[in-house]
């Protein structure tokens, strides 16, 4: 378990905002082939070293390749154009829904844990779980420093990957993760799947592989989104802001909201509107 770096979140929140200035007024140059990949790569370390970035961090970096496989899933995330049942089907939400509610009952401590400290329930961090690794079975193959270097490169959404580009950087500075860390395609990793800034943010110096660790983390980022106790988490309840935040795509959203309720056995309804 690594702790101590904790406690040095908002010194890098206020450190990432002036790296972020710094590397708008000299950004390397971003492209959509491998063409141009090496070359960032060189001019995109500089910027970083310059930034305060460690050699560790920069020396896996220049070691990353350009991921096509990244860019292919990045292009085709054609789920998300799915209607709600259409999803529910190709995402398994029964099989979710049915591990689901046995999880919540072998694992009862630890989720009545959780609710007592962070005011989230069991349906929609199991729903989270489910969805993102099948409770932590499925949780990718790809180079994780190199998913995001390659689509901090990509045009496409250069800049909110090179924020998250500069998170994995000092997290591999602080030797929470490594050059050779694995993930799912756009650089998520451990069991219900955090890109880099959220566990600087939100994953509480835990080891997100961990089931206990990641499911705390992702209580933390709810609450941190709003989440309130008691409150509804269904569309149109107060709750369900928070689960927008984890996921930008409807459907998804949707989703989560009903196979949480299924798992808590739909009870949790709020008064509050």
């Amino acid at each position: 378990m690594i702790r101590g770096w904790q406690y040095r979140i908002a010194a890098f929140t206020a450190l990432a905002s002036l790296v972020g200035m710094a590397h708008t007024a000299q950004a390397a140059q971003c492209g959509n082939s491998a063409a141009g990949f090496e070359n960032w790569k060189r001019e995109f370390s500089q910027e970083a070293k310059a930034n305060g970035v460690g050699q560790t961090a920069i020396s896996a970096l220049m070691n990353t390749d350009y991921a096509t496989a990244t860019i292919r899933a990045d292009r085709g995330q054609k789920s998300f154009r799915l209607s709600l049942d259409q999803f529910m089907a190709k995402r398994g939400a029964p099989v979710i829904v049915s591990r689901g509610r046995s999880l919540k009952q072998s694992n009862a401590s630890l989720f009545a844990s959780l609710e007592q400290r962070y005011g989230v329930p069991p349906g929609p961090l199991i729903a989270i779980w489910g969805m993102e690794t099948a409770f932590g079975t499925q949780r990718g193959n790809q180079n994780t420093l190199s998913a995001v270097a390659t689509l901090a490169y990509d045009c496409r959404r250069s800049e909110f990957f090179t924020d998250q580009l500069y998170a994995a950087l000092e997290l591999i500075d602080r030797g929470v993760l490594s050059g050779s860390t694995r993930g799912s395609m756009h650089g998520e990793i451990g069991q219900t799947q955090f890109m880099p800034k959220n566990i600087l943010q939100y994953g509480r110096g835990g080891n997100l592989d961990n089931t206990a660790d990641a499911l705390e983390a992702t209580a933390n980022f709810l609450k941190a989104h709003g989440w309130r106790a008691g409150a509804g988490y269904q569309p149109g309840e107060p709750n369900f802001r928070a689960i927008q935040a984890w996921n930008a795509a409807s459907v998804y959203q949707q989703a989560i909201a009903l196979i949480g309720q299924q798992i808590d056995g739909g009870t949790r309804r709020s008064a509050e509107r």
